[in-house]
């Protein structure tokens, strides 16, 4: 049985996290409003960290990658929707976060449904 969609899953939120970890690591922080020049840093670092631990569990989606996936995808939505549903932000923002929420929370079921290989005890 094929696992090619469920490497496509994998790629695809690496290819969420990666422009977004950059971004975040390199534009400036006045956009952001946040002082301290190392916690802007420190969080595109860990974005961009984990589209390459994405990038890398799509050669071989193993149960524990998935689950990463699925967790890591559930948290940041439970953290957007939130935030985007609290009144003062622009509708632009709230679409934009909304939508993201949604990307992340289909690609977290995609990951749960689609089938994967099975790994034989012993063969890795």
């Amino acid at each position: 049985m094929s696992s090619a969609p469920l490497r496509t899953v994998f790629v695809v939120n690496a290819l969420l996290f990666l422009p977004a970890g950059l971004l975040i690591y390199f534009l400036p922080l006045a956009s952001f409003g946040v002082s301290p020049l190392w916690l802007a840093r420190v969080a595109g670092a860990i974005v961009v960290a984990w589209a390459l631990t994405l990038l890398a569990g799509a050669a071989r989606p193993t149960v524990q990658a998935v689950i990463q996936l699925v967790v890591g995808n559930l948290l940041i939505t439970a953290t957007l929707v939130p935030a985007a549903l609290r009144g003062g932000l622009p509708g632009s923002l709230r679409s934009l976060l909304l939508a993201i929420s949604a990307a992340l929370f289909v690609l977290a079921l995609l990951a749960l449904l689609l089938p994967r290989e099975r790994v034989e005890p012993g063969r890795g």
